[in-house]
């Protein structure tokens, strides 16, 4: 029998739990409005209705910490339905408590117990966490002692100052497929039995929010370096320094849902503007204007459809300078001026990088707006020599990066900016090596790719910018609010490397990122006089075609030399990476894809309007619309563009067919036959070199039937 003290209606939301007044208690248990406290052992618990369907939760040393890493602050109104009951357990003993917060769909469950602790001497306070879903299904809690194990599902264990090494275990269910967690170069779309460096790398982003076919979806909130390790017999976080444990659950009854929610509580990507629709061109590099504009010339000669061209590192005097080299780039607004009146936007590239030697060093040193080394020599990358990187936690390093760039970029017309280097890629990955504005490397690294879009987007808006897009080599929890467009960094030009960048696109839409591109090609390695890269090429632009973004990159050989008037040597160059540089019969696929991918702008547009209303992904996984076929789960090599149409691409050298499974609940038209499938099946599809395998939903898009 159990005996019920107090219930609780939540009418309003606390965001500031330190000072909040207790409305109600029981034990070691206090109703804070919206919000259950626990306190014992020194710890405090706070677990609080966070969005529609969803809690978060946060564990310290001492009262908890207001963080907003990612977490925007929770709607008053949508809390209100919020109920708490807590109940006095009177059978399990005097002193054993339980706490049940229920918001929508989400139930959370803390129980609570006091006992003598033998091994000791003492008394041993403990409060485990359990979520459910309205039916009382539980979808996770926190690992139990396990006997004379004596386990702790919540390590806290102090360092230096006020930061502490902190574990939290969780028991999920064996069977569950996850997916999200942003991008790691494998091919891995169910993460269950994956260990996951919490941490940034050039390819690597590290997002850490996961969605489970049980029917959650766990964000990991801490921008700490650590490891999420997603075993069969437990789910563990760790950081290894943080404040605090700080996670945000909701609930769903699919993906979608939970995409939405994850949505409303970390922010919604802006409307892609409508030169993020098309196809983009660029290349590693393009040394001086009248070669850049030569490019866009001979796409509007060819007819060929364009919508963004990108000058490409090294346009600059010295690195973290923020304008163009005089020399080679003498007029950029007449440059601005003639590539708009083609239609055609200018996007540049911004490194977070001030060399030494950079007119702005000196400054941004004196006022602190650069990243600091804790040890040892200050300089933190020597590629293009040494130098450190700009801060941009700091709001007045945020302010002084978009000053500079108004000066040499802004004010010539240019609004889109390519944000390269942002994990940031330190010379060596050694994060506690390094302090930021917002903390010590090791507990906020992982920030710093949302804050550099962040600046962006902050002088972009102040400047009336309405539809933004940033061109972000890394992202973390949040960034998407700030109009991240993620590309898969450095990566090589193969076919395994080309199979790896489709399932980090499902995994970073998955988690919470719906804008993604990757280098069509890969970035190094390709020949344009080699025909088993001319193969490669073709295939990864047939995919390309269908990414939320269509961006041609890559660092081509033979590279070229580049020299100023005085002889000194610059930055190289790469060969051509234009749809004409690699042969007539490469050409002629290439030239009907861009046309393909023109004539999906209307489909694209949809998808992006889904991203930015509803927080769905635009590049999707099976089971993102198809849950409850359990295939879905499984296919690794496939993905649907928006809503209706279905991506095969061709992921093998030499393949001239492919296996493609079709899911149930729908019928599947192909675009290149007009034959009419039905769902739940596998089919053998035949993949000239000419072509890709696509399929459209129940009947959608009769018009680009034959087009394939």
């Amino acid at each position: 029998m159990t005996s019920t003290a107090t219930t609780s209606t939540a009418t309003t939301s606390t965001a500031t739990t330190s000072t909040a007044t207790t409305t109600d208690h029981l034990g070691p248990f206090d109703v804070l409005g919206t919000a259950v406290r626990w306190r014992g052992g020194g710890e405090t618990l706070l677990v609080e209705p966070w969005g529609a369907d969803s809690v978060r939760v946060r564990a310290a040393l001492g009262p908890v910490v207001d963080a907003d890493w990612a977490l925007l602050p929770p709607d008053p109104v949508t809390a209100a339905g919020a109920t708490v009951r807590l109940t006095a357990l009177v059978d399990e003993g005097p002193e054993r408590y339980r706490a049940e917060l229920r918001h929508g769909r989400a139930v959370v469950v803390l129980t609570a117990r006091t006992v003598e602790h033998m091994q000791t001497g003492g008394l041993r306070h403990d409060c485990r966490i359990e979520v459910r879903d309205a039916d009382g299904r539980v979808l996770l809690r926190e690992v139990g002692e396990s006997g004379a194990l004596a386990l702790r599902a919540r390590q806290l264990r102090p360092l230096e100052g006020e930061s502490v090494s902190a574990v939290l275990a969780l028991e999920t269910p064996a069977d569950e497929h996850l997916a999200g967690m942003g991008q790691y170069q494998d091919d891995l779309l169910d993460l269950k039995g994956a260990t996951l460096e919490l941490a940034h790398r050039n390819s690597q982003a590290s997002v850490p929010f996961v969605v489970s076919s049980a029917g959650y979806g766990f964000l990991w909130h801490n921008p700490a370096v650590g490891r999420a390790t997603f075993a069969r017999n437990r789910t563990e976080w760790a950081a290894e320094s943080c404040r605090q444990i700080d996670w945000w659950v909701t609930v769903g009854r699919t993906p979608a849902e939970i995409t939405r929610r994850y949505a409303e509580a970390t922010g919604h990507a802006p409307m892609m503007p409508e030169h993020g629709l098309g196809f983009w061109q660029c290349k590693l590099r393009y040394t001086h204007q009248e070669e850049l504009l030569a490019v866009v010339r001979e796409h509007r000669r060819r007819g060929l459809p364009l919508d963004v061209v990108v000058a490409d590192f090294f346009h600059w005097p010295h690195l973290g300078d923020y304008r163009f080299d005089e020399e080679f780039w003498p007029d950029p607004a007449a440059m601005v001026a003639e590539l708009r009146e083609a239609g055609v936007e200018l996007m540049v590239s911004v490194w977070p990088q001030v060399g030494l030697d950079s007119e702005n060093y000196a400054e941004m040193d004196r006022h602190d707006l650069l990243v600091r080394t804790r040890r040892g020599i200050d300089v933190q990358m020597w590629f293009g020599g040494p130098s450190r990187f700009v801060d941009t936690t700091n709001p007045e390093a945020r302010a002084f990066l978009w000053d500079r760039c108004v000066q040499g970029y802004a004010r010539h017309g240019i609004r889109l900016f390519w944000l390269d280097e942002a994990e940031p890629e330190f010379g060596l990955y050694q994060w506690d090596a390094y302090a930021f504005h917002a903390g010590a490397g090791a507990q906020v690294a992982n920030l710093y790719p949302q804050t550099f879009a962040r600046a962006f987007h902050e002088g972009l808006t102040a400047a009336g910018e309405t539809q933004v897009v940033s061109l972000v080599r890394c992202a973390w929890a949040g960034s998407q609010r700030y109009g991240a467009l993620v590309w898969s960094g450095d990566i090589h030009s193969d076919f395994p490397t080309l199979r790896r960048q489709l399932v980090a696109g499902l995994h970073m839409g998955l988690a919470g990122i719906p804008w993604f591109t990757t280098d069509i090609g890969g970035f190094a390695g390709g020949r344009t006089d080699d025909p088993a890269f001319h193969e490669l090429l073709v295939r990864w632009f047939q995919m390309g075609t269908f990414l939320p973004v269509m961006r041609l990159h890559g660092d081509r050989q033979p590279a070229r030399e580049v020299r100023a008037a005085d002889g000194t040597l610059r930055n190289p160059s790469g060969a051509g990476n234009e749809l004409w540089s690699f042969g007539e019969r490469v050409y002629g696929v290439l030239e009907r894809f861009v046309h393909l991918r023109e004539a999906l702008r209307d489909h694209t547009r949809e998808a992006m309007r889904q991203a930015h209303e509803d927080g769905q992904p635009v590049m999707r996984a099976l089971f993102h619309e198809f849950p409850d076929d359990p295939q879905a789960w499984g296919v690794a090599d496939q993905f649907l563009h928006g809503a209706s149409l279905l991506v095969a691409p061709v992921l093998e050298a030499g393949a001239r067919s492919r296996r493609v499974y079709l899911p149930a609940g729908a019928s599947w038209t192909s675009l290149r036959t007009g034959e009419v499938l039905p769902g739940g099946t596998w089919v053998e599809a035949d993949a000239p070199l000419e072509t890709l395998p696509v399929y459209a939903r129940d009947g959608a898009h009769a018009e680009l039937v034959g087009r394939l």
